[in-house]
């Protein structure tokens, strides 16, 4: 389960949208969908990612966040030794819904 701590104490506050999108940036790839999200490309790069703050609401349990992923992959080919396809990478890009418990910081992710 992810948890966003920091982006729950800053639900609120002026630098909430600045600290989502590091909280984001700094988690490992493999905590997001992003393989499910390609789009150009058959793996997604464990390589550093970009957040875009796409909108922010809230109820009384949960902040919603729907956030935009830039990121990279590459299209696999058998690695051998003739084989042409240079391995270059694609840039991909997915939309994400959080969903961020705000007693818990506890936060769900889907690919939308």
């Amino acid at each position: 389960m992810i948890h966003l701590p920091k982006s729950v104490k800053a639900w609120n506050q002026p630098g909430f949208r600045a600290t989502l999108k590091h909280e984001v940036e700094q988690l490992p790839s493999g905590q997001l969908p992003l393989q499910q999200g390609l789009t150009s490309s058959s793996h997604a790069l464990d390589d550093a990612i970009s957040v875009m703050i796409i909108s922010v609401s809230d109820d009384p349990a949960f902040i919603h966040a729907k956030v935009g992923v830039f990121f990279s992959g590459i299209i696999a080919g058998c690695n051998c030794a003739d084989d042409p396809t240079p391995v270059d990478t694609q840039n991909e890009y997915c939309e994400l819904q959080l969903t961020i418990a705000k007693a818990t910081a506890e936060t769900s992710v889907t690919l939308l």
